[in-house]
């Protein structure tokens, strides 16, 4: 195999495979990045559950395949001249790279130990812009169980109906939901359930612009594609749970809240509270504003953020980062807050328009009373 190619594009392809490539595995093969010089030069990684493939542009003068070691192949890439790089690799697998007046010479493994990737049954394509998906993802992926007791909620729930995709995610204490319009000709139905993990990684490849993004549901599998990478992931077996039946509906108090702000207010009061321990949040819900108090071991905090709208004096308690993580998800400048007791969840959602997103947090019971300064 020899072939040469722009330094950059190749950095770029190794550390996208490289998302793939399996740590340990019984397979010595997929610890490295499987090379094909054939047509174009293909990059892949492959850990049997994940299998990210890229496709570089490259000069190829003598086709083959072999597994470069990885991270090893990748630092020294990236620590060559920024030059085009010339790689050659002869029959007893030993590899020589040129890069100006850098040289270096590694051992390559065979490509016959290296697994085949999945295939997905060939269907029509359901198409979406890569800001769109990669957004849902960030926004409603953060949500997912690490029980692995119920494997099924270690991913998120995916659906199409009509002309709009949902993605959720539930861990028991809280729910996350995006939803976002997209075109499906056939109004084609489909629903499963991916991995989050794999679901990180098409995040990581996508990039923050319109151009397309496509994916091919398959029996076992998803494809996900766009002009230059192929993801292929195993999706999870199993029903998810009702997500619509546990989510409240006409909750009697609703308020707006500026995001920024009553992120900032919660963000103070997470200095305080312990993960280990987990002290909540204690909110206090008034007239036009929200009163946040919190106390643990090393000390105690007081602040108060404006709102839009009566609370009605309603005490309730969160966990200070399910509040965090479900703000920093948040798309818009502003939020509805909907509650009911003390008891029983809050939902965030748009104050107006689509429900693009809905996030809902479950109280923790409150102990007693936190003094304030």
């Amino acid at each position: 195999m020899k072939f040469y190619c722009d330094k950059s594009q190749l950095i770029s392809a190794i550390s996208t495979a490289a998302l793939a490539v399996a740590q340990r595995s019984a397979i010595p093969a997929l610890e490295g990045i499987c090379l094909q010089a054939g047509m174009k030069l293909t990059l892949t990684g492959y850990n049997l559950e994940t299998a990210i493939s890229v496709e570089i542009p490259a000069e190829i003068t003598e086709p083959g395949t072999c597994v470069m070691p990885s991270p090893l192949f990748g630092e020294i890439i990236r620590k060559l001249p920024d030059d085009d790089v010339n790689i050659t690799v002869d029959d007893n697998l030993k590899v020589s790279i040129r890069s100006g007046i850098s040289f270096f010479q590694i051992m390559a493994s065979s490509a016959e130990d290296y697994p085949e990737l999945p295939e997905v049954e060939t269907a029509d394509a359901v198409c979406i812009s890569q800001r769109t998906l990669r957004s849902m993802i960030s926004g409603g992926a953060f949500c997912v169980s690490t029980v692995l007791a119920r494997p099924i909620l270690t991913g998120c729930a995916v659906e199409l109906e009509g002309q709009t995709l949902t993605l959720v995610s539930v861990d028991g204490y809280r729910l996350a939901m995006r939803q976002e319009p997209i075109e499906n000709p056939d109004n084609r139905s489909m629903k499963f359930v991916i991995p989050a993990a794999s679901l990180r990684e098409v995040e990581r490849i996508l990039k923050d612009s319109d151009d397309p993004v496509y994916f091919t549901l398959g029996s076992k599998h998803i494809l996900f594609e766009n002009d230059q990478v192929r993801l292929i992931c195993r999706l999870l077996d199993g029903e998810f749970m009702d997500w619509r039946r546990v989510i409240p509906k006409d909750q009697p108090i609703r308020l707006t809240a500026n995001v920024k702000e009553l992120t900032s207010c919660v963000e103070r009061m997470a200095l305080i509270t312990s993960e280990k321990v987990k002290n909540p949040v204690r909110c206090y819900f008034g007239q036009n504003e929200v009163d946040f108090r919190t106390s643990a071991a090393m000390g105690m905090a007081h602040d108060i953020c404006t709102l839009a709208g009566d609370g009605n004096g309603l005490e309730i308690g969160f966990n200070c980062k399910f509040l965090l993580d479900a703000l920093k998800a948040i798309p818009t400048p502003e939020v509805s807050l909907e509650l009911s007791n003390g008891l029983s969840p809050m939902l965030m959602v748009p104050c107006e328009g689509a429900q693009s997103f809905l996030y809902m947090i479950l109280p923790v019971r409150l102990k007693a009373e936190v003094n304030a300064e």
